[in-house]
């Protein structure tokens, strides 16, 4: 082999220059004779002496390996017996000192005039450097496809990246050292002159946890490239221990080849580093390090953006908190639990806001409400207003004042804005609530069997707008909570999901509140959890839950209240199955039947001769006698009178069925209305534990 051969082979010279030195021989093969002549050119291109060669065609091709051998004769052979007059063929053979040969083969085959081969010329070319050159495009091209593909994955991933927590997902969550093309990562941020390792993700890379905060110092390979702002790529992890003595008992520990530190620089301003790490060895070429300071690069700019951002966010919301109640008072007869959610958009935090008031007479009065707009100011004018109108509810002013006054404090603003609200008083003692509604949704209430309610609030105009188009007429609306129930007050961004109808939000929110837990506390870290994962952030979020203290009585003498609100057909239905299960799972079966007659004439009576819907408690009596007791009471003053229905009648015969099943029946004053009570039980009642007669 020639000089110039070896320095091929060695690659010294390039592709092009190998491309110029291409040789090209001839040979005639006689058939008959079983011989072949080459041409000196020819010979150099098997890698053959003239003085030793035989001119047998085997030892020409005695280079060849047995596959290349018998590949290389298939080809000749076809071409001869299916009558071609010519072929090519490329095969593979190596020199004395291993290194690869490609050879190429053109040949014509001559034939007598019956169609016999008897001869073959042609001519060989050794196009080593073709292939290879072809080779290392194919490599090139597929590298900085990889390369570019990492660039791209990257940059999208990281563009959608609004927070540190987003940067460092995208880095390390699903795909993410796939996408970065790496086996290990270790993230940094500097921080009042440490550096924090905010993200480890790799396989062992958990033994550097020892390192998660550190003085920004010399000492370790990452805060040297953060320090100096210089790069250091790392080809054999094992050097690490000798290069930085305190990293010597981990290094063993780290299952990687090789690793490279990144600082992480953006706008001259040096906000921390990154570590990649390697299972496979490598020498970090000349484009492997572009690569890397690129990525450097895109990460660092994404931080920036960030970091900026969790900045203005924590002002933002900071700013917001600070508008909002320090406290909720301890109520006694009930519990509250509020909770606020801000909106992800930077400044844009939203006016909602929610606030619980202690009221003369031991009344509480709740609100939630919005302001329009979502920014700073919107924030500003909703800490005004929700103090302007705690005052004026704290005048003891009725509801439907509170909020005209409101509606007034708010348009002498001069701001623009609108508010929505509801606002609510609340006497737990008795468990009447006087409601009123500005443009806002109304409330939901969970009864004690689980069922949710959505009473319809009569409302007015929101707040602002009903001064400046002189409508300040805001009516209210009485609810009764029975002992056990919730009501829950909330903002649209609870149940609004983008493209979806706000319907579908509202029966979300009543299934939640439904299967949730019975305890505000508990039932509002449910809806928490249940819906603003699934709308996601795009709106602030303000609740409050409310629940009056259940009442169930004593283990020998239970108790449930149920409230039947008139607009709900299906409410008689489900109390009379509920009075009826009640008293089976009370080891009173026997009365069932009589107690769900009973519950329905009363019901009846009540929902068809009155405006407003009906309490239904439901009680054992304690000894001596072990009767049940049933009442319902409802807002009428009117007392109901004893009739006598003819044949015909459809009605009328509710008292004369309490005198027949009952022990007991009579009418009591509640408050502003009356309760029905009937006993089902013995009929003879021991003297001491006579109480007055029937009304």
């Amino acid at each position: 082999m020639t000089d110039d051969d070896r320095r091929t082979r060695s690659g010294e010279i390039g592709p092009t220059e190998r491309l110029a030195m291409n040789r090209t021989g001839s040979f005639d093969w006689d058939l008959d004779a079983g011989t072949i002549d080459v041409d000196e050119a020819g010979l150099l291109v098997f890698g053959l002496d003239r003085r030793t060669f035989d001119g047998r065609p085997d030892s020409l091709v005695r280079r060849l390996g047995p596959l290349e051998r018998a590949r290389l004769d298939a080809v000749v052979r076809r071409a001869i017996t299916s009558g071609e007059t010519s072929y090519s063929a490329q095969f593979r053979t190596e020199d004395d000192d291993g290194s690869p040969q490609w050879t190429h083969v053109q040949a014509r085959i001559l034939r007598s005039p019956d169609g016999w081969a008897h001869r073959i010329v042609g001519v060989v070319r050794d196009t080593t450097a073709e292939v290879t050159h072809s080779a290392f495009v194919l490599e090139l091209e597929k590298r900085r496809e990889v390369q570019t593909n990492i660039v791209e994955r990257t940059t999208h991933a990281l563009s959608r990246a609004v927070t540190v927590d987003d940067v460092t997902a995208a880095l390390t969550g699903p795909s993410g050292l796939a996408r970065l093309g790496v086996d290990g990562l270790a993230l940094g941020l500097v921080e009042n002159g440490s550096l924090n390792l905010i993200a480890l993700s790799g396989e062992s890379l958990d033994v550097l946890n020892d390192f998660r905060s550190r003085r920004l110092e010399r000492g370790l390979p990452l805060a040297e490239a953060v320090l100096s702002g210089r790069p250091r790529f790392v080809p054999t992890v094992s050097t690490l221990g000798r290069d930085y003595p305190e990293l010597a008992p981990y290094v063993e520990r780290l299952k990687f080849a090789s690793a490279c530190y990144l600082p992480l620089v953006a706008q001259a301003r040096s906000l921390g580093g990154m570590a990649l790490f390697y299972r496979r060895r490598s020498s970090f070429n000349a484009d492997e390090r572009n690569l890397l300071l690129g990525l450097a690069a895109i990460v660092a700019q994404s931080l920036q953006r960030a970091l900026l951002f969790d900045e203005e966010r924590e002002l933002a919301t900071g700013l917001q908190e600070t508008m909002l109640p320090r406290r909720i008072p301890v109520i006694s007869g009930g519990e509250i639990a509020v909770r606020y959610h801000a909106a992800w958009s930077g400044r844009r935090v939203g006016g909602d806001w929610y606030d619980v008031i202690s009221l003369p007479r031991s009344r509480v009065g709740i609100v939630v409400g919005d302001v329009q707009g979502h920014d700073t100011h919107a924030a500003a004018i909703m800490g005004q207003l929700r103090i302007a109108l705690r005052a004026y509810a704290g005048e003891g002013h009725a509801p439907s004042t509170v909020l005209a006054r409101a509606s007034r404090f708010l348009a002498e603003l001069d701001t623009n804005r609108f508010a929505t609200c509801t606002y609510a008083q609340v006497d737990l003692g008795t468990g009447t609530v006087r409601a009123v509604r500005a443009g806002h949704l109304g409330p939901m209430i969970r009864h004690t069997d689980g069922r949710v309610g959505q009473p319809k609030l009569r409302g007015g105009l929101p707040l602002g707008l009903a001064t400046v188009f002189g409508d300040e007429e805001f009516p209210e609306t009485r609810l009764d909570l029975v002992p056990g129930e919730t009501l829950v007050l909330y903002t649209d961004g609870l149940v609004e999901q983008p493209g979806s109808d706000i319907e579908t939000g509202l029966n979300a929110l009543s299934e939640a509140v439904s299967s949730g837990p019975p305890q505000a506390e508990a039932l509002a870290d449910h809806l928490s959890e249940q819906l603003w994962e699934r709308w996601g952030a795009g709106d602030d979020v303000a609740l409050l839950v409310l629940r009056r203290s259940p009442d169930p009585g004593t283990p020998r003498a239970p108790r449930i209240h149920l409230y039947v609100h008139q607009a709900d057909p299906q409410g008689l239905s489900d109390a009379r199955a509920a009075v009826g299960q009640a008293l089976r799972d009370w080891g009173m079966p026997e009365l069932a039947d009589d107690a769900e007659l009973l519950t329905g004439e009363l019901l009846v009576n009540v929902l068809l001769h009155t405006e407003g819907g009906a309490v239904l408690t439901l009680e054992v009596l304690p000894e001596p006698v072990r009767r049940v007791r049933l009442a319902v009471q409802d807002r009428s003053s009117a007392w109901p009178r004893r009739r006598t229905p003819g044949e015909a009648a459809t009605s009328g015969r509710g008292l004369l069925l309490l005198d027949a099943l009952a022990s007991r029946w009579g009418v009591e004053p509640r408050g502003e209305g009356k309760a029905v009570w009937c006993e089902i039980g013995p009929a003879q009642v021991p003297a001491a534990a006579e109480t007055p007669g029937r009304g």
